[in-house]
């Protein structure tokens, strides 16, 4: 698979609605995880990303404007032991305490499908880190209708060993702007890292695009000792 520049991907496409990426610094000694989210009404863009514990939430910037928090309002990064929970929606909450059971990734998302949002049918796209004893792997989800479908819906999980040093995957919830929207297809992206985690931040804000950003979070974890930093970038500030 070629790997792709993530600046390019983002700058090319105005609108590919939520995104994770997960992956490895060039160095090979950080993991990375980046969430972004865009919006195209003004519920969608009256949003920030707050700091909650080793998490984060979304949050309305101007509470007085806010219309349906259903579906913009949630907990897209939650940290349970030595696992780093990642997604677009809600289903956060569900990985965790699927996982604090002892259910799998998979298992912990059976539950849930697409959002219901019609006729867009939004993918719910998940990720979990998985870092201890100086190892580190990752997988990716992704539940999305079956084109356009809603009795039926498609599951994908993609899991990475041993990721390599300077690679990283992304996937975003849809594949380009449209009415309705389409849904991301095929497997998650391979796409280039840098090492360090301001220029990270940087190339993937500055390369969003600038009527549709909202929010962006990205978090750099030592693998050999799980200390982590944190960057949050917001277009309402």
């Amino acid at each position: 698979m070629e790997k792709l520049s993530l600046a390019k991907e983002l700058r090319e496409n105005s609108y590919p609605g939520r995104g994770i990426v997960l992956g490895k610094t060039p160095d090979g000694t950080k993991a990375i995880a980046a969430y972004f989210i865009m919006g195209r009404s003004e519920n969608s863009r009256n949003r920030i990303f707050v700091e909650d514990g080793q998490g984060i939430r979304t949050q309305a910037f101007d509470e007085s404007k806010m219309k349906d928090p259903s579906l913009i309002i949630y907990v897209p990064v939650r940290v349970l032991g030595n696992k780093v929970i990642v997604t677009n929606g809600d289903q956060t909450d569900t990985i965790y305490e699927g996982m604090d059971r002892q259910l799998t990734f998979e298992q912990s998302l059976r539950s849930r499908e697409f959002e219901p949002d019609g006729p867009n049918y939004t993918p719910r796209i998940s990720g979990i880190m998985h870092l201890e004893n100086g190892g580190y792997n990752y997988a990716l989800s992704i539940l999305k209708s079956n084109n356009g479908d809603p009795s039926s819906c498609l599951r994908y999980t993609f899991a990475y060993e041993h990721p390599a040093a300077g690679e990283g995957r992304f996937i975003h919830t849809y594949m380009h702007d449209g009415d309705p929207l389409p849904s991301f297809e095929g497997e998650p992206k391979l796409v280039g890292t840098l090492d360090n985690i301001d220029d990270f931040t940087d190339m993937m804000w500055e390369s969003l695009n600038e009527d549709n950003k909202v929010s962006l979070f990205v978090r750099f974890i030592d693998i050999a000792t799980g200390t982590y930093e944190t960057r949050i970038v917001n277009k309402n500030c």
